[in-house]
Order: structure tokens, then sequence, then C-alpha cells
């Protein structure tokens, strides 16, 4: 990464079951595997999966520090991978829209991570709800996941037109997973982009690259542990390592504040 400031980046959809969260793990399985400070934030409030992926129990999730008074360093988990996660809680219909005193928690917490932290990945929930876009608006970079069904794609545009014309954004990755080819990947970028240049005057689409169908992925689902975590690799493994060797030249934007806290809170006055 160029910079000396963290690089908060967001993987997000439109649409659930794309694999988003899969490939927040994986990614930060890899990014961590180049010796940087990653953590993951589950920010899935209320359908949180990342431990389940991982085959892990935290104590105290995000949950904890809201409604419990527990300390970010209480919530922070230890992954085998390298990685931290910082993970929330599932089936708590307390967590699936967060108040503005909330904002302000998590807000005064993050401000611990911006010297001890490369790079923190943030796993959305899928869809346009309010937690979706609010940590969508506070990350520097927004990696939208779709896969080749019609479905994946109008939601994700559904999500991007809701980011534009209501808040302001331009600006998005495209990353499609789950491509049985990169012809297939190509052209489900290509439909999306020209959608969006039709009818989203102003809105940059980059695409970041394409995840392969591999069968090691679900074996590793099944196995509750990073398919990049084999040491034998597969062409999904290769084409994450792809996204994170690109993710790491990523330049963090010289006019913005630059650590962690100031996005977070230039949300709490965006609202």
């Amino acid at each position: 990464m160029k910079g000396d400031f963290p690089l908060v980046f967001s993987i997000t959809s439109g649409k659930g079951g794309v694999g988003k969260t899969n490939l927040s793990v994986n990614l930060a399985c890899s990014l961590a595997r180049s010796g940087k400070n990653v953590v993951l934030l589950d920010a899935d409030l209320g359908l949180a999966n990342v431990d389940v992926l991982l085959g892990m129990t935290p104590s105290k999730n995000l949950f904890h520090l809201f409604h419990e008074g527990a300390k970010l360093d209480d919530i922070l988990f230890d992954t085998p991978y390298g990685f931290k996660i910082l993970p929330a809680s599932s089936g708590m219909s307390e967590m699936l829209s967060l108040s503005t005193g909330q904002k302000l928690e998590l807000l005064e917490a993050m401000d611990a991570l911006e010297d001890k932290v490369d790079y923190l990945i943030v796993d959305t929930g899928a869809g346009i709800n309010d937690n979706v876009l609010y940590f969508n608006l506070a990350v520097q970079e927004r990696i939208v996941v779709l896969t080749p069904e019609p479905t994946s794609l109008t939601d994700a545009y559904a999500l991007i037109k809701v980011m534009k014309l209501n808040h302001g954004v331009e600006h998005f990755k495209v990353l499609v997973n789950m491509a049985p080819d990169p012809k297939t990947a190509k052209e489900m970028y290509t439909r999306l982009y020209a959608a969006c240049d039709h009818f989203l005057s102003g809105v940059s689409l980059d695409l970041l690259g394409f995840i392969p169908r591999d069968p090691e992925v679900r074996k590793a689902v099944v196995n509750q542990r990073p398919f990049c975590a084999n040491p034998n690799g597969g062409p999904a493994c290769t084409a994450v390592q792809q996204v994170a060797k690109t993710i790491q030249n990523w330049e963090v934007s010289a006019n913005l504040d630059g650590n962690i806290k100031f996005f977070w809170k230039k949300l709490l006055f965006r609202q």
C-alpha cells in the first residue's frame, strides 16, 4: 500500500449469496500473508457469519460494545491466519439499524485502530438498508461483488444507484465471483457498466477482477477455513491473491485526513 495511512474498503453487494463474506475472509488471509496488519469488520450486524466461515466462536462481539460497555480490545479476535476480526452478532434485532449514538460509539472505538492496522476490510450486509449504506459511505473504496446471474446484476445496479443518487458516491470497483470463464465475467461487468453509463451520469466502474468457479471453495466452506489457507491453492485462491496484490497498489488519497476515525466521523455529520 502506498502512503502512511490505513486503507479502509468495503466488500459489498446488492444481492445475498454472491460469496461476499467468503471473499472478505480470503482477501484478509491473502493480505495478512503479505505481512500486512489486517482487521476484518463483520458489518452484517444482524446476520453475521465471518466467525462461522472461520469455525470460531468469539466470546464477545459488537453487540457487547453497543449494549454491555465492552472495549474494542475485548472484541478484537485473533485468527490463525494472521488477521484479526471484529465479529458481529447474528439474530439480534437490536443490531439491524444503528442509532446515531451507536455510530458515535463505533467512531470512538475505531480510533484505537488507526495506528495498528494497514487494512480495514468492511464486510457489509447485502442490499440497500441503512447499515449497508452507512458502512459503504464510511470507506475509501467500495468493491461491489456480483455473480453471473441476472438478479445479481440488477441488485448490484440498485445498490450503485442509491449510493449515487442519494449520497453522491460515484466510484466503485467491481469483482465478479463464481464466473465460469473470463468471457462471462467481462460480459457481466460490461452489462453493469452500460446500465450505469446510460442511467447514472458520472458513475465510474473499474473491473477489479473475477474469481472462477472452483470446487475447493465449497470444500473450504464446509471445513470452515479460508480456501486461500490451502497450501495447494487452486484457481479461486490464485485469483484472490491477484486481487490482493492490486489492492496493495491502491493509493490512499492525499486530500483526506487519512485515519480510520475520519471516515466514521465524516459520516456522522452527513446523516
